[in-house]
């Protein structure tokens, strides 16, 4: 077979560019860190790759807000904490100011304190959340959501909350509105009311009452009302009598599946309230505590009955909602722990698509080295043979 002269030089130059341009490719390669530059270098690769990288790019953006929530929470719990501190030490006061020892001034102190820390709780009720907005006031950021006025403490966020998408399945609420944290605690001991009605001359005070039978009670407006020799009626706001009895020193009353006690001596035509608990919010109590503080006491037996009564139903009603913030405390750090748990099975997630995405994108460096090596050893060869064939001249033989 014969090869002409422009065949015997064009195949070599071809074969040593075919060679020029895998080595550039290699070197690329290893300069890049990537085993594929383009989709065509490996199609079914690059759209694995695409996935990948969008997937990885989605759970950024989830850890992101995942820390902005947490964030968040974070304030909240610190908030709350600080409100329970402020609470309890409202409920060291109440304890004081109910001793029969102090008077009508050192009452007075007490209550100078008390406004205080009602100052204190309002503070932590408006506290921002560093974002431009306030922690307890729901959607709304335009101002403070609690506002002190003639009627006492008014609410002017909303019952809305922020949540953020912290996975493809999982929204979080970042806070608690101020509306659920601070206006939603249970009046009385949460099913009824109890209090002393103006009037009543006797030294008989009632407590806040137990439910006995759930099923039986009834909710309305009631008045237990007193006759001679302890006798008594429970009138429903009709007008209609539901129960009767004679109380004796010592004994609890029941009716309707309830249960009250009332200690000393009640006098004929005393009346005691007995209404359904509801709901209120902590601000108001913190108001009539202050005023039944502040307030000159009734002077002998009725008197004290009437301040013991109304401090027993703010204690209970401040129990109530010293252990309502601890609620809500405790489900801001379940939401916490969550999105704890939640960011440890992202961080697993995305290792694992790291690594499956560099085993189909990243480049094997030893693999590389290697075949670069070999593939200048084979240009060079290919090089000084083709110097070699292009000297070869028949004019050398003749």
């Amino acid at each position: 077979m014969r090869i002409s002269t422009l065949t015997l030089q064009e195949k070599p130059v071809q074969a040593m560019q075919r060679q020029q341009a895998a080595l550039a490719r290699t070197q690329t390669e290893l300069a890049s860190g990537r085993r594929a530059q383009t989709p065509a270098d490996d199609p079914v690769a690059a759209g694995r790759i695409d996935t990948l990288e969008r997937t990885l790019a989605a759970s950024k953006q989830y850890a992101t807000n995942a820390e902005l929530a947490a964030m968040r929470l974070s304030l909240e719990e610190g908030a709350l904490a600080d409100a329970g501190n402020v609470l309890q030490r409202v409920r060291e006061l109440a304890v004081q100011a109910n001793s029969g020892a102090l008077d009508d001034g050192s009452r007075r102190l007490i209550g100078s304190e008390l406004r205080q820390l009602r100052d204190q709780l309002l503070e932590v009720a408006n506290r921002a959340d560093g974002a431009g907005g306030y922690l307890f006031g729901g959607l709304r950021d335009g101002a403070a959501p609690f506002a002190r006025n003639a009627a006492g403490v008014s609410y002017d966020g909303d019952s809305l909350t922020r949540e953020v998408e912290v996975s493809p399945s999982q929204r979080v609420a970042v806070g608690h509105s101020g509306e659920e944290v601070f206006r939603r605690i249970q009046r009385g001991n949460g099913t009824f009311t109890t209090a002393v009605l103006p009037g009543n001359t006797g030294s008989g005070r009632i407590d806040t009452g137990t439910v006995v039978d759930p099923g039986a009670w009834v909710p309305d407006d009631y008045e237990l009302r007193f006759g001679a020799a302890g006798a008594w009626q429970l009138v429903d706001d009709g007008g209609a009598v539901r129960a009767s009895g004679t109380h004796a020193a010592g004994q609890s009353i029941e009716f309707l599946g309830v249960r009250v006690t009332i200690t000393g001596t009640p006098a004929s035509g005393d009346r005691y309230a007995i209404a359904p608990a509801g709901r209120g919010d902590v601000f108001g109590t913190l108001d009539g505590l202050i005023a039944a503080v502040e307030a000159p006491r009734a002077p002998g037996p009725a008197g004290a009955a009437q301040f013991s009564t109304a401090m027993g139903g703010l204690q209970q009603e401040l129990g109530n909602a010293f252990e309502h913030l601890l609620a809500v405390r405790a489900d801001t750090g379940a939401r916490l722990a969550g999105l704890e748990a939640t960011g440890q099975a992202r961080e697993a997630l995305e290792l694992e698509l790291n690594t499956t995405l560099s085993s189909l994108r990243d480049v094997d460096y030893a693999e590389a080295i290697s075949r670069m090596n070999a593939q200048m050893v084979g240009l060079q060869a290919a090089q000084q043979s083709y110097a070699q064939v292009a000297r070869m001249s028949l004019f050398d033989y003749l």
